[in-house]
């Protein structure tokens, strides 16, 4: 069974919707979106849910009021400014904490004298493995403003790799997150093979580059195309000079066309869309990728 992750340096680049058609071109493989944050692969395939999980990540501080006598050990200590009073006076008002401001550090908990406050997991989102006419996928959200999202990319993973094993399917495509963050890490590590879509823009250059020193430090193969390539053609020529100086393969150059958007509002990819330059742009990159495979 093999992995590949598409990523992006920056947002907007077009890889959700190559991600779209390579599951139109891909037989016997899994779908997963590890877009945890800003998921939207289902957009495309409008998947049908199978099944569904709250996920727990993380602690929250909960001080329960019957108990709480306001003596302020919790306010005095709490250096996120969680802790808010229900009044005002010492020891005439109970304490509360403000949850999108709890950072999960427990030393409330730990230092409250009467004991009044819970420390527990918290729900910070949920996922889904479901169906689609392209073959399964496993999806997630992230809830807003949590954190741990590259513990909840990594169970997406896990669970993607599970099917594909129990289906006896030899591929898992993976939506990537954009950047060099923690989910983005936890997307690429152990992978087989990293495609980077990047844009002729001097953005998207220069975010491709740190994306690409990321993928290098975890070892991963890593392969490259340039979207609506026609864009910028000298800037599109510059990221091919610096991918050959560093031996880094160019898979495929995709012009820019109106038919994805157009695909898109359909719900359709565009290589079952559209049968131009375009489409043949895109399968010619796929046939590259599976090249590029170890």
């Amino acid at each position: 069974m093999k992995e590949m992750v598409v990523i992006s340096g920056k947002g907007g680049t077009g890889k959700t919707s190559l991600v779209g058609c390579f599951a139109t071109l891909a037989e016997k493989k899994v779908l997963a979106d590890c877009d945890v944050d800003a998921a939207d692969l289902h957009l495309l395939l409008l998947p049908e849910i199978k099944e569904w999980r709250e996920f727990y990540a993380g602690k929250r501080a909960f001080i329960r009021q019957q108990d709480c006598i306001g003596c302020g050990a919790c306010l005095a200590w709490c250096r996120f400014e969680a802790v808010k009073r229900n009044g005002s006076g010492a020891g005439e008002a109970t304490s509360r904490i403000d949850p999108l401001s709890c950072e999960g550090c427990g030393v409330c908990a730990h230092l409250c004298p009467q004991q009044a406050i819970d420390f527990t997991e918290k729900r910070a989102g949920e996922w889904y493995i479901s169906e689609t006419r392209y073959g399964p996928l496993v999806h997630a959200k992230l809830g807003v403003g949590e954190g741990n999202s590259g513990k909840l990319v990594t169970l997406v993973r896990n669970q993607a790799r599970q099917i594909a094993k129990e289906r006896e399917f030899d591929l898992v495509i993976i939506d990537g997150s954009p950047g060099i963050g923690c989910p983005v890490i936890a997307s690429i590590a152990g992978a087989d093979l990293v495609l980077i879509v990047t844009e002729p823009s001097l953005s998207a250059q220069h975010d491709m580059e740190r994306v690409v020193q990321l993928a290098r430090h975890f070892r991963t193969p890593v392969a490259l195309c340039i979207n609506r390539f026609d864009l910028n053609e000298k800037i599109s020529e510059s990221i091919r000079s610096w991918c050959l100086e560093r031996g880094i393969r160019v898979a495929g150059v995709i012009p820019y066309d109106p038919r994805f958007t157009e695909a898109q509002t359909r719900h359709v990819s565009l290589v079952e869309y559209s049968g131009g330059r375009t489409t043949q742009a895109v399968k010619s990159l796929w046939q590259e990728l599976v090249y590029c495979l170890p």
